[in-house]
């Protein structure tokens, strides 16, 4: 479940962008996701991004209870860090997680795309079972959240036409996207907007830092994962409708609840689906 959400969490980041926006362009973003496995509604998301002049932060949080409340797991992730030519430059990033068993923490340090430092909480044991994480794997890589940054700065017109080499503290994958079609979205009430959406294939390809057991090798060989992004044309953005990530047991889905999308001197726009 934790390999899960981290490929959840990266497509949501990597959904909510604009095509050439830069910094001081980019409204700020709140949203809201229920979190379902095999057709049960299992927890929610929350996902909320700001930026100011040449900064970012980004913010997601993450709530889970399995096995009606047996099983609960509490996750908050944070990034901060500069934007240069289009680029995000990630200063930090922090996971901190409570499960019904255990607390723990993943801080990073960034330098230039490189990571400088990295701290797990309680300390990570030596592992002899995954594959090796060296120094190389760590540079010209962002951190999950950071993703938002990068699509902005995509040449292609088509959100379903890039590729993330990202490390979230343990595992070092890509998530290269592809376009396969266009679905209608639904609305609770009108909210003005195009009503049709971007149908993206997602293929997770793992590197270095993970183990090579069922659970990834389903991950990195299923043609199931997909992320529907809806087109906001007036402000400027691309947000996740819908995230689907087929498991070894089952299916787990994201579904957008509520997006509320606000920039400085234009109305607020309220998605409710």
């Amino acid at each position: 479940m934790k390999r899960v959400l981290a490929v959840v969490l990266c497509v949501v980041a990597l959904s909510v962008s604009g095509p050439q926006a830069r910094a001081e362009e980019w409204p700020s973003v709140r949203a809201l996701f229920d979190v379902n496995f095999n057709g049960f509604n299992v927890g929610t998301f929350e996902f909320q991004s700001q930026s100011e002049e040449e900064s970012y932060s980004l913010v997601g949080n993450a709530q889970l209870s399995l096995l009606l409340g047996a099983i609960t797991w509490v996750g908050e992730t944070r990034t901060f860090g500069l934007i240069a030519d289009r680029m995000p430059k990630p200063a930090a990033f922090t996971f901190d997680f409570k499960s019904s068993s255990k607390t723990g923490s993943t801080k990073l340090g960034f330098d230039d795309g490189t990571v400088t430092s990295i701290a797990h909480v309680p300390p990570a044991p030596p592992k002899t079972d995954i594959v090796p994480l060296r120094q190389q794997h760590l540079k010209g890589v962002i951190d999950p959240l950071s993703a938002i940054m990068v699509v902005a700065r995509s040449p292609s017109t088509s959100p379903c036409n890039r590729r993330l080499q990202i490390f979230d503290g343990k595992e070092r994958f890509d998530l290269v996207l592809t376009y396969k079609g266009q679905a209608k979205v639904s609305e609770q009430q009108p909210s003005g907007q195009p009503g049709m959406a971007y149908v993206c294939r997602v293929k997770y390809q793992p590197v270095a830092g993970h183990k090579v057991d069922a659970e990834n090798s389903h991950l990195a060989t299923t043609d199931g994962i997909e992320v529907i992004l809806r087109p906001i044309p007036s402000a400027n953005v691309l947000v996740p409708y819908q995230v689907t990530i087929p498991t070894i047991l089952g299916y787990a889905t994201l579904n957008s609840k509520r997006i509320e999308i606000g920039a400085p001197g234009k109305p607020q726009i309220a998605l409710l689906h």
